[in-house]
């Protein structure tokens, strides 16, 4: 199938457009559910549907926190939150990431080093570049101001209707890594640490993915076949199976009859020991024949 490359700009530009309008809600006292809600809503006031829940994760945390229903959660004064989001326009995904140190500031050397990190990344993309160069640019950017790159985490291909697919694009000069193409769409995201740089599973899965299409002999109900069909195969959350099936027991329900019958994946919190601060900063890059270009970049 051809690509339609205007569909791909789009999402970029309400991508874009969400995350600037979520990072500009992220103040002491917020609440994360809301900030979340609201990011989604603005993706879908301009056209878009999310590609995947929208996530804050705070210091520690390097991403996947997701809130739960009713999460009561509150961005504190000294914390440093990393907003993610993602969106699909008729299928054309594109995903990125920023970050906002409330104590340190946006002159926050941490921020800094994931923020030149991904620009030092992109200056040398395109097409049959080495994303072991890719992964070379993150890792010395980072180090030499003074912080580690989380190596066991890593950007990613992005395809339609798809978040996570080849090339892996490293976070340091992985001499395994492959060359880039014309024609990827790749998403690039340096996670900065004052920790080890190695990230481990810690708390609760609110994002779930289906791991293949329902079909009937699962024996789901219509409701749950129905909400589930909702997601176009994507990643969900459990707040999302509340709004589908009106009430967070019947989300729980949903979720435990998706378990049995092993139809999910799950996605829980990725973290480093607490104390440790993390940011990241992310972009979706489309690779021309001739160069590459940042699909999720407003303009100045």
């Amino acid at each position: 199938m051809k690509l339609d490359l205007d569909k791909l700009r789009r999402s970029g530009r309400i991508a874009a457009t969400a995350l600037a309008h979520g990072r500009a809600m992220i103040r002491p006292g917020a609440r994360l559910e809301e900030i979340q809600n609201a990011v989604e809503q603005k993706i879908r006031e301009l056209g878009g549907e999310p590609a995947f829940p929208a996530q804050m994760s705070r210091n520690h945390i390097a991403a996947h926190y997701c809130s739960p229903p009713g999460d009561p959660t509150t961005i504190l004064a000294n914390d440093i939150v990393k907003l993610d989001c993602g969106v699909h326009v008729d299928g054309y995904v594109t995903d990125n990431a920023t970050t906002v140190d409330l104590r340190d500031g946006e002159s926050s050397l941490l921020c800094s080093a994931s923020r030149m990190a991904l620009e030092n990344a992109i200056s040398v993309m395109g097409p049959g570049a080495s994303l072991t160069e890719v992964g070379r640019q993150v890792e010395t950017t980072i180090e030499s101001l003074g912080f580690k790159p989380v190596r066991n985490l890593c950007g990613h291909g992005v395809a339609r209707y798809t978040i996570h697919c080849a090339p892996s694009v490293p976070n340091y000069a992985d001499p395994k890594a492959p060359r880039l193409r014309p024609n990827m769409t790749i998403a690039c995201e340096p996670f900065a640490s004052d920790g080890k740089g190695m990230i481990d599973t810690d708390g609760k899965s609110e994002v779930f993915m289906l791991k293949r299409d329902v079909r009937p002999r699962d024996g789901l109900s219509a409701a749950l076949s129905a909400a589930v069909a909702r997601s176009e195969g994507l990643p969900f959350a459990r707040r999302d199976l509340v709004r589908w099936l009106g009430d967070l027991k019947a989300a729980e329900e949903a979720l435990r009859q998706l378990a049995r019958k092993d139809l999910v994946d799950e996605y829980p919190p990725l973290c480093e020991k607490p104390g440790v601060r993390i940011a990241q900063f992310e972009h979706t890059i489309f690779i021309h024949e001739t160069g590459a270009e940042v699909l999720t970049r407003l303009p100045e």
